[in-house]
């Protein structure tokens, strides 16, 4: 028997990196995959590399209206959702990020993904997770994986708008694990902060400001105790773990997954 075994699960940007790994991984386990992305072409085919066990929704974690959709979706194909991660985030809409040349417009449309879609997403999670009754404590409530970065554990003057966002993200997930945990809902909440991955996100990364991408891969590597970049797989399986049974005892955590970069 899979980790998840028979689990309903929603993943948010779905489609590509991370969430793409974290579809995967968590079909292995025997999970029930609901695919959720802006990007209908790749969400749709990672719904179908997973093939029967998994479906794709159109959604855009922004519009509260979206959020609705998708949770009334996911009932009517399946019934109450066991497991959430609210994966989707941006990096970035222009080249730079420091204090002095994000304006309102760039600042607002990172908060609006990553601090807002992530609000919504927790709010309709739970909410969903709840339906037919309240859970009795325990792990049987459902699990909310949310989506952070050790740019919200450390200072990021060169993504600034970005890692206010992941702090943000971090605070919210604290806050949400301990309102469920005290009115007894069985529903854990718990975030992830990936470090140096390979991802598209990772690439997005080394291009913010300028300057030759490879070298500054080089440069962040050699950084990581560990001596090498971490792969998307790395933080699904975290993923996999927060959002299994294995975890019950574990809400409010920020698990860093980073090769010990911020341990120095």
């Amino acid at each position: 028997m899979g980790r998840v075994e028979g689990k309903i699960a929603i993943i948010t940007g779905g489609g590509t990196g991370i969430g793409r790994a974290t579809a995967h991984r968590l079909a292995e386990e025997g999970a029930i995959v609901t695919i959720a992305d802006v990007n209908e072409e790749k969400g749709r085919a990672v719904a179908e590399e997973l093939g029967g066990v998994a479906a794709f929704v159109l959604h855009d974690v922004r519009d509260e209206a979206s959020w609705q959709r998708l949770m009334d979706d996911v009932a009517r194909r399946h019934g109450r959702p066991d497991i959430l991660h609210n994966n989707a985030g941006i990096l970035s809409r222009q080249k730079t990020q420091w204090l002095d040349d994000t304006d309102m417009e760039h600042w607002r449309a990172i908060q609006a993904v990553n601090v807002e879609g992530v609000f919504l997403g927790c709010k309709y999670g739970v909410a969903a997770m709840l339906v037919g009754g309240r859970a009795k404590g325990g792990a049987g409530g459902g699990a909310i994986v949310n989506m952070s970065s050790i740019a919200g554990l450390v200072g990021t003057p060169g993504a600034i708008a970005y890692g206010a966002s992941k702090g943000a993200v971090r605070q919210m997930t604290k806050s949400v694990a301990i309102d469920c945990a005290k009115k007894g809902l069985g529903i854990r909440c718990n975030s992830v902060h990936p470090g140096i991955i390979r991802t598209e996100m990772g690439d997005a990364v080394m291009d913010l400001g300028g300057g030759d991408p490879d070298r500054k891969w080089a440069a962040s590597i050699r950084n990581v105790p560990m001596g090498e970049e971490g792969q998307a797989v790395d933080v699904a399986n975290c993923v996999l773990f927060l959002a299994s049974d294995e975890a019950r005892h574990v809400t409010g955590a920020e698990l860093v997954v980073d090769g010990g970069l911020t341990a120095i």
